[in-house]
This record gives structure tokens, sequence and C-alpha cells, in this order.
């Protein structure tokens, strides 16, 4: 049997009882290790679960998935993933390649960043489409999740923008060369995604167009949802590019059409008296 068991957000602890007694009979435990972090390492989830982690890197999941579904047919293999199993779409091509082979799966299921974001006092069902927000490179410098968000905008819809996560990434020099050498791990912070954000707006105001997102949109910035320092701050797109929220993970929400309990539960995160 193959298992796929979320996490939670925070740490150690966050994992359902059901996953823990899972994880405690299971042959082999695979850690995702690309999507996403908690606030503590490999070496306290082993000792909290009294079991040996495997790392499997997005290289493993996604060219090897064959070693992490080896003999699944005959013992249990658990495959465990920080938020909720199905958060990213690479788990869901897991589940496909485990069924052609005829190896049975089970999800044990968990808080995501998507229903957790509900902490800041935003009401979920007025979310729209969810973006990712990549860091930009001096040639490369997509503006398509911008798109989603004015459609989300235009609706009336918030929009939650996951950031960036660059772990285990190699130079296009070393990519090139073969050389199996990793880059340090970087992950996006709400005022770099924000700068990013404000050059776009800038980039359509010399287009000739009236961006419905602006300087004055007010945002959320949120950082170690579902962590005991969790820390949310609320402001104008503007104010996001200074905010300091200190280490990852980092996440984005811009803001639709707010209700007026929305607006009292905003300005208990604001920088300023504005909202």
């Amino acid at each position: 049997m193959l298992y796929l068991i979320g996490l939670g957000l925070g740490d150690a602890k966050d994992i359902t009882v059901k996953g823990l007694e899972v994880v405690q009979q299971c042959s082999r435990v695979y850690l995702e290790a690309y999507t996403s972090i908690l606030t503590v390492g490999k070496e306290a989830l082993e000792e909290f679960y009294g079991k040996e982690l495997i790392l499997a890197d997005r290289e493993t999941v996604e060219q090897n998935a064959d070693t992490v579904l080896k003999d699944a047919h005959q013992c249990d293999v658990a495959f465990l993933v920080v938020g909720d199993p199905f958060g990213a779409t690479t788990h869901s091509d897991l589940v496909l390649r485990a069924v052609k082979l005829g190896i049975p799966y089970r999800v044990i299921h968990n808080a995501s960043i998507l229903n957790a974001v509900g902490c800041c006092g935003l009401q979920l069902y007025s979310f729209g489409e969810t973006v990712s927000i990549v860091f930009w490179t001096d040639t490369w410098k997509p503006e398509s999740f911008f798109d989603k968000i004015t459609k989300n905008k235009k609706n009336g819809m918030h929009t939650l923008c996951l950031l960036d996560i660059k772990v285990k990434e190699q130079s296009l020099e070393n990519l090139m060369r073969g050389k199996k050498i990793y880059e340090p791990p970087r992950y996006m912070r709400v005022n770099e995604a924000a700068e990013q954000l404000l050059a776009i707006v800038q980039n359509r105001r010399r287009e000739g167009e009236d961006p419905e997102v602006t300087e004055d949109t007010i945002c959320v910035g949120l950082a170690r949802v579902g962590a005991v320092d969790q820390k949310i701050v609320s402001g104008t797109l503007q104010e996001m590019t200074t905010a300091e929220l200190g280490g990852p993970l980092h996440s984005m929400i811009v803001t639709g059409v707010l209700h007026p309990l929305e607006i009292e539960m905003l300005k208990l995160f604001s920088v300023n008296s504005h909202i």
C-alpha cells in the first residue's frame, strides 16, 4: 500500500494521530522535500515519529518515482508531504503511477495553506484562483500571474499568492556542464513579491493600461502560518515592499472586495490605520 500523508504546516506534532500510526507501521517512509518546508528539520521529524526518513527531492519524485513505489504492492510505503498531499500536482502523478502498477493507495489529509490562510480574517469562499509568484531573473520576468490576479480583482475576489521556493536548483552553467552542484536554497519573501508586482503595475501603465491592482491595493503578508511564531501584516501593496516578516515560508494575498467583518479583522494586523 502507498500512503500519502499530510504533515500540516507547523512542526513534527502537526501530523494527525492516524497519520502517525501509519508512518510507524510502514517499511519505508519518504519525506517530500521540495514543494514546501516545516519549521523543523528531518532529524526532529525522525525523533518524533520514531522512524528513519528518506528525503525525496524533485528529481526522485518526478523522474525516479519507481524508486518510491518499489515493492509497495508487498509492503507499506509512506510519502510525507508538508501541508496536504494534494497541494501539488506532482503528487497526483505519483498516485496515477501507483494505480498503473496495481498498487493500492490511501490519502491521509491535513491542514494546507489553502485553508489555513483564513487565519488573517479573509473569508475563504471569497478567494479566486490561486497563483504562484516566481523569482525573476535578468532574462526571465514572467507576468502571467498578474493577469490572474487582475481577473480575480475584477470579480471582487481575493488572490492567494504562493511565493517561490528554490531548493536543490542548479545554475545554468552547472546544468549545461552536467555538474551536480546545487545553489543554496532560496525562499521568496513578501517584500520581494510586492516589488515584482509593483514593477508589473508600472510596466502596464507604460503600455497604456489602467491596472486593477495599484500601489494602494490592500494586501496581506503571511509568514510561517501554523507555527507558534506565525506573523501576519496587512497594508497597501506599496507598504508590503518594506514588510519584514522573518524566516520562510511566506505567502501574500491581494484582496478583492472586502466585507466589513474582513476589514475589522485586517485592522488587527495593519501596519498603519488606513485600512
